[in-house]
């Protein structure tokens, strides 16, 4: 931009770096889909902790079919260092509990009999004591009440106070809706506030609907209406995926984990996949086969083997065997923060936090058996206890050769993909020529520099580990016709120490 001068003098200019630094995306955070005992349907929601599950969805919870597995999945994401989690409800033909309250109506704010336990009581306060309020929303004091909500189950309790059903800033539709966790107002709203009342139960009680199938993960309409799988379309961002089947002692459809890899891959994120209960290793191969993930998009999923057993609270503490997804995601996002995504999440210190014992204890030989055809193991030995012993992609298979075949090395390249397709939206509608090029190659040059710092790649020098190449071999005049800049970035990976052999030789004893 040229100055204009109008004076003699010294002029000062800021002259644009053209650095746009870029900041890594996340690497961890975990998608959950399944059955929760309260929270939204087929809305992504995150979740910071399991406080937070608990208060949103309910916690662990045993529905008449069984118990969740997403509660149990999500708690070991969390017991095991996981940071940050995205969890869908699913609940095909559920309902929600209504309330009459006079001629209030209301209903629960979720779907599901978790309502059924709920009351609503409404209080009348003192009219000249609420003059004040009533002049200041512009009503009429009698127009004022207090609206109670317990649940008599965990005697959690909800007041609202001094809310109406005319117009004003505290009318009750309104104030539900932005502050209540557990009921909503459904209109008509009545023209005079509701009567005095206590503990008033539901007219017509929740429930918590059919059974999940194929259909109600990846159903044929779902995708269009942002549903099942699809509701994580909501997310801006998912590292990992997690669907534990509906029960514990059950399995996930293969077509679901099918059609939740091809999702997978789009997204840019990694599948867990959960060995199903019928497998062993003799039969691994087969059970692989029929599970049908195969082909390049196998890059983006990992199975673990076997399943865990953990203490149950929802069965007075007994031993129950549960998928290992969450755990295994955890160990994952623990391993992110501790060395970086490019450390295979597996080791020694790969340890299974709140894993009392594993549904097989795998042998030497038999953990040989499942690592070349791409199964990872979860193993158990003395002293270290349970841990994560695998780090191979569902490509991972020695046979297919592939270069995707580790799971920190996939994990890398999806991280840098994502990072830089975020940080590079600046260059959308910028003059195609070589000073944006040298721009480009400047902030991803600086960035992969940052990775080099950190230890993510091979080689002793930056030239060894990295490249990014933008200019007109890259560019050509063709390619500027038609609006397109080509980016060029190579890494070397590194992967992981897998068979560490050590060779003893004796030393013979010198003649004198």
């Amino acid at each position: 931009m040229s100055t204009i001068t109008t004076y003699p003098g010294v002029y000062v200019v800021e002259v644009p770096s053209g650095v746009r630094a870029i900041t890594g995306g996340a690497t961890s955070i975990t998608a959950f889909v399944g059955r929760t005992r309260r929270g939204p349907v087929n809305r992504a929601t995150i979740v910071n902790g399991f406080a937070d599950y608990e208060r949103i969805f309910g916690g662990l919870w045993r529905d008449a079919n069984g118990e969740s597995t997403v509660g149990f999945a999500v708690r070991d994401f969390f017991t095991n260092g996981g940071g940050q989690a995205v969890v869908v409800r699913l609940h095909p033909n559920a309902t929600a509990a209504t309330f009459a309250v006079n001629d209030l109506l209301l209903r629960a704010a979720d779907e599901g009999s978790w309502s059924n336990t709920l009351r609503v009581t409404v209080e009348h306060g003192d009219a000249a004591a609420l003059a004040d309020v009533a002049l200041r929303l512009g009503v009429a004091a009698a127009e004022l009440f207090n609206l109670i909500v317990t649940d008599s189950l965990t005697n959690e309790r909800e007041t609202f106070r001094n809310v109406t059903v005319v117009a004003s800033a505290r009318q009750v539709d309104a104030v539900l809706e932005a502050e209540s966790r557990t009921i909503r107002a459904r209109t008509p709203l009545p023209a005079a506030r509701p009567a005095a009342v206590a503990d008033v139960a539901p007219d017509k009680d929740g429930d918590d609907g059919d059974a999940l199938t194929e259909a109600s993960y990846v159903g044929a309409n779902l995708q269009a209406a942002h549903e099942g799988l699809w509701a994580l379309d909501g997310a801006d961002l998912f590292n990992l995926l997690c669907i534990p089947p509906p029960a514990s002692d059950g399995n996930l459809p293969a077509a679901v984990y099918r059609q939740a890899l091809a999702y997978c891959v789009d997204r840019r994120a990694m599948l867990i996949v959960d060995p199903p209960t019928a497998m062993t290793v003799a039969n691994a191969t087969a059970v692989l086969g029929r599970l049908g993930l195969t082909g390049t998009a196998a890059r983006n999923a990992a199975i673990y083997f076997p399943r865990i057993r953990q203490a149950d609270p929802t069965a007075e503490g007994r031993l129950g065997t549960f998928v290992g997804c969450g755990a295994i995601a955890g160990v994952m996002a623990r391993t992110d923060a501790a060395r970086g995504v490019w450390k295979a999440p597996a080791g020694i210190d790969a340890a299974l936090a709140g894993v009392a014992d594993l549904a097989v204890n795998l042998t030497d030989d038999e953990n040989g058996q499942l690592n070349p055809i791409g199964v990872n193991c979860l193993r158990s030995f003395p002293i270290v206890g349970r841990v994560v012993w695998g780090a191979r992609t569902m490509r991972g298979a020695d046979l297919l050769a592939d270069e995707y075949r580790y799971v920190p090395v996939r994990r890398l390249a999806l991280f840098i993909e994502e990072s830089l397709f975020r940080a590079t939206q600046w260059v959308v509608f910028e003059p195609n020529d070589e000073p944006l090029w040298a721009q480009i190659r400047l902030n991803l040059g600086a960035f992969m520099q940052g990775l080099f710092r950190q230890g993510a790649f091979q080689g002793t020098t930056p030239r060894e580990a990295y490249f990014v190449k933008c200019d007109r071999e890259t560019t050509t005049p063709n390619d500027v016709n038609l609006g397109r800049v080509n980016i060029l970035v190579g890494f070397a990976p590194l992967r992981p120490a897998e068979f560490v052999i050590l060779q003893i030789q004796q030393i013979a004893q010198a003649q004198a």
